[in-house]
C-alpha cells in the first residue's frame, strides 16, 4: 500500500460497477504551492480459486487499464499469496507459478470427446516429486486428476504519479472483476434472512442455509419477500425452487490514503440482463447509509459529500428463475 498522503484531495470519485467491469474516475487536487510525487497503489479484493468466469484474464485482473488526464500509462503490479495466513508467495515464485492466475489455470478448453479439459500448465511442466511436495504443503489439491490452485491472491498495481502544484490530475482505471458467486441457494435462506437472528432459537440453520451470507447484502424485508414470492410462483418449483446467487467486491477504504474526506463521491451499481428466464435482484449495502437511488430501470446511484470511507463494497446479484405465465381465465 502506498504510504498516506495527506497533501493531496481525494476531490471527486465516481465509481462504476457492473458484473462485467469496474470503472472508477477520480479527480486529485493539489492545494499546495509545490509539486508531490508519490507512488499510487490500487488493491483489489483478495480472491481464491472460485470463479463465475472461466476467463482467465478476468479472474487475474490481467485487463486492467489506467489513465492520466486520459493519457494511457504504464503500471506495475505485485502479487502475493497466502496460505492458511501463511505467506507462500516464495515457494510459487521458486516453481514459476504464476499466482494471479493460480498456474494459469483454465477450465474453458474442451477435448475432442467435448469434455472439459483443466489446464494448469505451470503446474504440469514440473518434475513428478515438485508436484509431490506442492500437493503435500497444500498449495495444490488433485481433483479428478487436475492441479486445484489452493491460495489466496492479495493483489496491487501502482505507479508513480506527480500532482502539480495548485492544479487536479484526472486519474481513470478499469477491469473486469472477479465475480463470487454460489451454484443455489435455497428458498429457506431468504425465509429465515427475513428474520432478525437475535429472534431465532434454531442459529445453525440461519448459517447454514446461507442465510447470514445473504444478509452480508443489507437486503430490504420487501427484497427478499419479492424473491422469495418469485420463487413461489416459478414454472417448475420442484427445479426451481433454487436462486443463484453472485457478488462483486471494492475496496473502499484505500481512498483513506488521501487528505480525508472525499469531497464528492458517486456509486453507480448496473443491474445485469438475466443468463437465464428470470430476473435479477441487486442488494448492498449502502455506504455510510447513503441512499440509494435508482435513476433507470437497471441503475442505483448513491452520491455522497465529505464522504469518509469505514467499510468495503459487498454487492449482491441474485438471479431468480421466471415465474410461471398467468393462466387465461376459464371461458364461461
Amino acid at each position: 500500500m502506498a504510504r498516506r498522503e495527506t497533501r493531496i484531495v481525494m476531490a471527486r470519485e465516481v465509481l462504476q460497477i457492473s458484473l462485467k467491469k469496474i470503472v472508477v474516475d477520480y479527480d486529485f487536487r493539489n492545494n499546495t504551492g509545490q509539486d508531490v510525487t508519490t507512488e499510487v497503489a490500487f488493491p483489489v479484493p483478495p480472491y481464491e480459486n472460485e470463479f463465475a468466469e472461466n476467463n482467465v484474464s478476468y479472474r487475474s485482473f490481467q485487463n486492467f487499464h489506467l489513465w492520466v488526464d486520459d493519457k494511457p500509462i504504464r503500471y506495475e503490479s505485485e502479487a502475493k499469496a497466502t496460505l492458511n495466513g501463511k505467506d507462500v508467495t516464495a515457494l510459487l515464485n521458486e516453481d514459476h507459478i504464476d499466482i494471479p492466475t493460480f498456474g494459469h489455470y483454465d477450465d474453458s478448453t474442451v477435448d475432442a470427446n467435448q469434455y472439459m479439459q483443466i489446464l494448469v500448465p505451470d503446474f504440469t511442466r514440473l518434475p513428478k516429486a515438485e508436484q509431490s511436495r506442492l500437493y503435500k504443503e497444500g498449495l495444490f489439491e488433485d481433483l479428478s486428476g487436475a492441479a486445484f490452485g489452493r491460495w489466496t491472491v492479495h493483489l496491487q498495481y501502482h505507479w508513480t504519479q506527480t500532482f502539480p502544484a495548485h492544479s487536479t490530475v484526472h486519474i481513470r482505471h478499469e477491469y473486469t472483476p472477479v465475480v463470487g458467486g454460489m451454484l443455489g441457494m435455497p428458498v429457506k435462506a431468504l425465509q429465515l434472512a427475513l428474520t432478525p437472528k437475535s429472534a431465532l432459537t434454531d442459529t445453525k440453520s440461519w448459517n447454514y442455509s446461507g442465510a447470514a451470507h445473504i444478509s452480508g447484502f443489507c437486503p430490504k424485508p420487501e427484497l427478499l419477500q419479492g424473491m422469495i414470492n418469485r420463487l413461489s410462483e416459478s414454472k417448475n418449483p420442484e427445479v426451481d425452487s433454487m436462486f443463484i446467487p453472485l457478488w462483486v467486491d471494492f475496496i473502499l477504504t484505500s481512498a483513506n490514503t488521501w487528505k480525508r474526506p472525499i469531497e464528492d463521491f458517486t456509486l453507480i451499481v448496473e443491474r445485469p440482463k438475466p443468463e437465464h428466464d428470470g430476473k435479477v435482484f441487486v442488494s448492498f449495502c449502502s455506504p455510510a447509509n447513503g441512499e440509494v437511488e435508482k435513476t433507470d430501470v437497471n441503475l442505483f446511484q448513491v452520491h455522497l459529500t465529505n464522504f469518509v470511507p469505514a467499510s468495503e463494497l459487498h454487492i449482491g446479484f441474485f438471479e431468480v428463475p421466471q415465474a410461471k405465465a398467468a393462466q387465461p381465465a376459464a371461458k364461461k
